[in-house]
């Protein structure tokens, strides 16, 4: 093998074991008495509802106090940002009205889309680690069961905004 081949094979090699070492898994932050949602600035914490949080290469995340507005982002078709973490909140262990911690990985999450339950902005998508929490919470409260991916833009539409929000 000359000298050129053998330098590119070596190159070669650098880059594939280069690529092959795992990224440190993105995890959740804990939410903070001042986080602010991304889109609207309100404090996360002074809402009821499942939060949101998605995480970017760059290393800044984006918060949102609803699961709404967090779905409204990501399937927004000109989302460029390489995402590298999606959380939400199971709601089968956090307080509905005071959720803190309890977060799971949005993508292997169940959601109850058109729950008589509030959050941030009034309706919105209720979030769950285990399948059989979603269907019991939308037999107690309404609403649809489906997985992450099942999600639509139709569904997380936001142009109602104010006039959705009790808080207001």
């Amino acid at each position: 093998m000359t000298f050129t081949r053998l330098a590119l094979a070596l190159s070669l090699a650098a880059a594939l074991a280069a690529c092959s070492k795992p990224e440190a898994a993105v995890q959740p932050l804990v939410i903070q008495t001042g986080t602010a949602c991304s889109m609207d600035g309100m404090i996360l914490a002074d809402f009821p509802g499942p939060k949101g949080q998605i995480h970017y290469a760059s290393g800044e995340p984006d918060f949102f106090c609803d699961t709404t507005e967090m779905f409204s982002i990501y399937l927004q078709p000109e989302q460029q940002k390489r995402i590298t973490g999606i959380f939400t909140q199971d709601m089968a262990k956090a307080d509905w009205e005071k959720p803190e911690d309890n977060w799971i990985d949005a993508k292997k999450a169940w959601f109850v889309v058109g729950s008589n339950k509030n959050g941030s902005m009034g309706p919105t998508i209720a979030t769950f680690a285990e399948q059989q929490a979603a269907t019991g919470f939308a037999g107690q409260y309404g609403g649809k069961v489906l997985k992450f991916e099942e999600v639509t833009p139709e569904m997380v539409d936001l142009t109602g905004g104010a006039g959705h929000d009790e808080h207001m």
